[in-house]
């Protein structure tokens, strides 16, 4: 194969006019390298023979020799090869393989160990859960065992807001209520520890008003130390009724000594009754609450039965108001004779028409016409207690009536020996007149002013 360039001129050239110029043989040459310039073509040669091809069609055909050439390289190598590709193939994928069931294997160790701790820690969650839930029930037995006692124990959702400090409670009242034959008045072995049990230790690892816990451990935290400070307020409520059951025992006690009255001789309630339970100390392994409860249980019940004795002691007031005492107990001149004479009882001041109640509880003895009284209603109120009250304009009792307290039994009038409308009021302990003013200062001192 040869590539040959004709230097002869191309016909195209030749047929062009010369425009009245001579062409020289230095124009001839350029016009025919013009013309080789722009029509390249390749000559191939053989036996003599002369094929001309141009340059695309070569190019063309030297493309698909080396392309014709690199496919049988390559199909030769492959086949001398194919064994060993092959093999590498196949190893470099088990090796892939086995490496991804190593990963997979791991991830699910890895799946496996977390599975296990979340079990683990739901398990320890719900124990928790189910403990801080037994001791709001024990919380909630308490505070109904308080006997209507106004406690709250607050729910074992998340507490928006942290119950109250024990000092913001009110005040609980205390209730009298009949007292039963169940009841043993004895004082409980621990009663003098209970000063020691006023302040309930609340856990150290909870004494922070905001828990630094998060996520459910945080919130289980904060419910358990908002029921550590409600078994607080508990435990300062019952304190307190134990020291006001106490306080007023004493201090009724205080008032019979000073009236010189035997408890044991004061008639007993009536209207009450059934079987005898006696009632039982808490046990060496009771908790604090329990104990605390057992003492005001005893105590409240001793207050219910001065509560009870002091229903037929006379220390309220007859007449209803601020007393106008107009003749004292005691030695005075006659408002009639005007001689020195001794007055069994106090004159106090009314409008006639105005209602006269019974200062404590019993039945009817007088209720007539008697002497100088009047109109008389005596009361016998046991234990020989009596009052006499006189000068009535109206009686609204019979005798062998059972009258309360604070029921009307008469009217204020000036019946019998009297200089205008007032009550005589007398009070007598086994027939003997007595000072009624010491029994209604006893009455101011209970509170029944």
């Amino acid at each position: 194969m040869s590539h040959q360039s004709t230097a002869y001129p191309h016909p195209e050239y030749a047929s062009r006019p010369s425009h009245g110029r001579p062409q020289t043989a230095a124009a001839v040459s350029r016009a025919v390298q013009r013309a080789h310039g722009k029509r390249a073509d390749y000559t191939l040669t053989h036996g003599g023979r002369q094929v001309r091809i141009g340059p695309i069609a070569f190019w063309i055909v030297v493309g698909t020799l080396v392309i014709m050439a690199v496919w049988s390289i390559g199909t030769g190598t492959y086949f001398a090869f194919r064994e060993d590709v092959l093999t590498r193939l196949i190893g470099r994928q088990a090796d892939m393989q086995f490496a991804y069931e190593d990963r997979i294997a791991e991830l699910r160790a890895q799946v496996d160990r977390i599975t296990s701790r979340q079990l683990l820690d739901q398990e320890q969650f719900e124990q928790k859960l189910n403990a801080l839930l037994k001791r709001q029930a024990v919380l909630e037995q308490r505070t109904a065992a308080l006997s209507g006692d106004s406690l709250t124990t607050g729910s074992i959702r998340t507490p928006k807001t942290i119950p109250a400090p024990a000092a913001d409670l009110p005040e609980p009242k205390l209730r009298a209520s009949p007292i039963s034959d169940t009841v043993i008045f004895s004082t409980p072995p621990d009663r003098e520890a209970r000063l020691e049990s006023r302040d309930v230790p609340v856990s150290t690892a909870r004494v922070a008003d905001g828990v630094k816990a998060v996520g459910l451990e945080g919130i289980l935290a904060k419910v358990s130390f908002a029921l550590d400070k409600v078994e607080k307020r508990q435990m300062s409520v019952l304190s307190h009724m134990e020291e006001q059951a106490d306080s007023k025992v004493n201090r009724m006690q205080s008032v019979l000594a000073d009236l010189g009255l035997n408890l044991g001789k004061m008639p007993r309630p009536r209207g009450v009754g059934g079987p005898f339970i006696p009632l039982r100390a808490p046990k060496s392994g009771a908790s604090e609450f329990d104990r605390a409860l057992y003492r005001v249980d005893v105590a409240r019940a001793q207050a219910d039965r001065y509560t009870q004795a002091f229903n037929t002691v006379p220390v309220r007031k007859p007449v209803t108001g601020e007393l106008d005492m107009t003749s004292p107990f005691g030695v005075r001149n006659d408002p009639f004779l005007g001689r020195p004479s001794m007055h069994p009882g106090i004159d106090l001041r009314g409008e006639i028409g105005e209602p006269v109640h019974a200062t404590a509880a019993g039945h009817i003895t007088i209720a007539g016409r008697d002497g100088g009284y009047g109109n008389l209603v005596e009361i016998n109120h046991g234990n020989g207690l009596a009052t006499r009250y006189g000068h009535l304009s109206e009686i609204d009792v019979k005798v062998g009536e059972n009258v309360h307290i604070g029921e009307v039994i008469g009217k204020i009038g000036s019946t019998g020996r009297s200089t205008g409308p007032h009550l005589h009021y007398e009070t007598r302990i086994d027939g003997e007149a007595v000072n009624p003013q010491k029994f209604l200062r006893a009455g101011l001192r209970l509170g029944n002013g």
